[in-house]
């Protein structure tokens, strides 16, 4: 799925910076635990998170996450945003709960991370 098809599924929003550039996802992960995040998430997926601080970006990068969302219309910090743009990993911000943006990418066809490889 790419992030754009993400985008329009969740009703969210690019932060600006960020370029979705037709980016593939292969899965998706919902955590606020960057301990779970690190623990769970495969390379290549879409980590949704109600976490704006940049650790978030920095377990993403570590992690090989493709595209960070934030749900609950959550926003990130300018460090945060500076932090994922110089690592390229896109952001969006959604006003969705972290359960029903799960649920609409399930059931959308995207696996999570348990199932998805």
């Amino acid at each position: 799925m790419t992030l754009e098809e993400v985008r329009q599924l969740l009703e969210a929003d690019v932060i600006p910076g960020s370029d979705l550039n037709q980016t593939d996802v292969t899965m998706a992960c919902g955590a606020d635990l960057m301990s779970d995040v690190l623990a769970h998430i495969k390379a290549g997926a879409l980590l949704l998170t109600g976490l704006t601080h940049p650790q978030v970006v920095r377990t993403a990068e570590m992690a090989g996450v493709k595209a960070l969302c934030f749900v609950r219309g959550k926003r990130p910090s300018s460090e945060t945003v500076s932090l994922a743009a110089s690592n390229g990993i896109p952001l969006m911000t959604t006003e969705l709960p972290m359960f029903e943006s799960c649920g609409r990418l399930y059931s959308a066809g995207l696996p999570g991370c348990t199932n998805g490889g």
